[in-house]
């Protein structure tokens, strides 16, 4: 989210609802507005614009498409409801939300009109609360993810989660994201900045979308920001790091005692793969959202660094980018590798496509071909999605 301090409200003007600027502002850490280069203007914001419509755009294509491919798969294959399957979709979930809900404001916002809000408050608030959500819902998950994992591959022998347990376990998946992610909707607000337009003599007016906390709260809006930072990256990471190191340990470098079958190195090899496929996402993670937070810490605690550069605020949004771009990988990895959503979906389109072809008789319906298909034998592939 954008954070921008405001010295006090008797220093704002109001012009329809929306706030202006105006020269008491403190509008970037104390820097003088006459010293505030024009962002919109120059290569580096065309730079910007271009790379931020790419990633936003395959957000949308990827993230809605793919997401609600494995929620469709999911609700359709009661074989695939396991636990782990559980948690991924909330996951696929919020990534849809934000892909269908909230890229397409962004786009207008950052692409269309260059950084210029003109669909209200309301919805301002709105797109920042439901990315904010998204990601610690994210992070939630993953956290989730990992610690089931640990439980299935290092404890084997102790009873397995119930479903009674899991079900509170993703409530509080998203509950606490919901709660804590409050402020980014409360602070939300319109702001209206000069602009220069065509030409120098022509002055306009651009709407700023963001977070604005009060100066006198700038110590609150720390202690908050150290304290989601502590709960939604440093330890989820600790956390999951461990989990997936004792993991490995657990699949590679230690020996199974008696005689090894073939269906027990089958399930060691697809633990491995689910293994590796999780350890890979937690490093994509880390890699996206680690110069995220370190900008933000930057940027507050240290605003005089990086206040005065011309360009700080391209490179923040195209930090956030990267970051956002998180949510592709993990449909990636969840969709394509790990639940083969591809082929049930090919499944589905190849029934459904059957059942309406006109040389078909009657009788074949899709429930009873489908009756056939799924009483196939278990191929090692299936193995690998059931992890168990």
């Amino acid at each position: 989210d954008h954070l921008v301090y405001a010295e006090t409200p008797d220093h704002l003007l109001e012009e329809d609802g929306v706030e202006l600027f105006t020269d008491t502002y403190d509008t970037d850490y104390g820097v003088p507005e006459n010293e505030m280069p024009d962002t919109t203007q120059g290569t580096a914001f065309f730079v910007a614009t271009i790379v931020i419509a790419v990633v936003l755009i395959c957000i949308m294509l990827v993230c809605g498409v793919g997401n609600i491919l494995f929620i469709a798969t999911l609700a359709r294959y009661k074989k695939l409801r396991n636990l782990t399957n559980l948690l991924i979709a909330n996951l696929a979930i919020s990534d849809f939300i934000v892909s269908v809900v909230c890229c397409p404001f962004l786009v207008d916002y950052y692409v269309v009109k260059q950084l210029s809000w003109d669909h209200g408050l309301v919805m301002c608030a709105s797109v920042n609360y439901l990315r904010t959500v998204s990601l610690y819902v994210s992070t939630n998950a993953l956290l989730a993810i990992a610690v089931d994992r640990y439980m299935a591959i290092v404890h084997p022998l102790r009873p397995r989660m119930k479903y009674q347990t899991a079900y509170c376990l993703i409530t509080g998946v998203w509950i606490v994201p919901i709660l804590i992610s409050i402020p980014s909707a409360y602070f939300a607000s319109e702001t209206m900045y000069p602009h220069s337009g065509a030409s120098t003599s022509q002055n306009t007016h651009k709407t700023f979308c963001a977070q604005i906390w009060p100066v006198d709260q700038q110590a609150y809006y720390r202690s908050y920001f150290l304290f989601i930072f502590a709960l939604e990256f440093l330890g989820p990471v600790f956390v999951m790091a461990i989990c997936y190191a004792q993991i490995s340990r657990e699949l590679w470098f230690k020996s199974v005692p008696g005689f090894q079958t073939e269906q027990i190195r089958k399930r060691m090899r697809c633990r491995r793969k689910t293994v590796m496929v999780l350890i890979g996402i937690l490093t994509a993670y880390i890699l996206c959202w680690a110069p995220y937070y370190g900008f933000t810490i930057l940027r507050d605690f240290h605003p005089t660094l990086i206040s005065r550069q011309k360009n700080s605020l391209v490179a923040f949004y195209i930090i956030e980018c990267i970051a956002m771009s998180n949510s592709m990988i993990n449909t990636f990895c969840f969709v394509s590798v790990k639940n083969n959503t591809v082929k049930y979906l090919k499944r589905i389109v190849l029934l459904r496509w059957r059942s309406s072809y006109a040389g078909y008789a009657p009788s074949k319906t899709m429930d009873e071909t489908e009756m056939r298909t799924s009483s196939l034998p278990i191929t090692e592939e299936f193995e690998c999605i059931r992890l168990r």
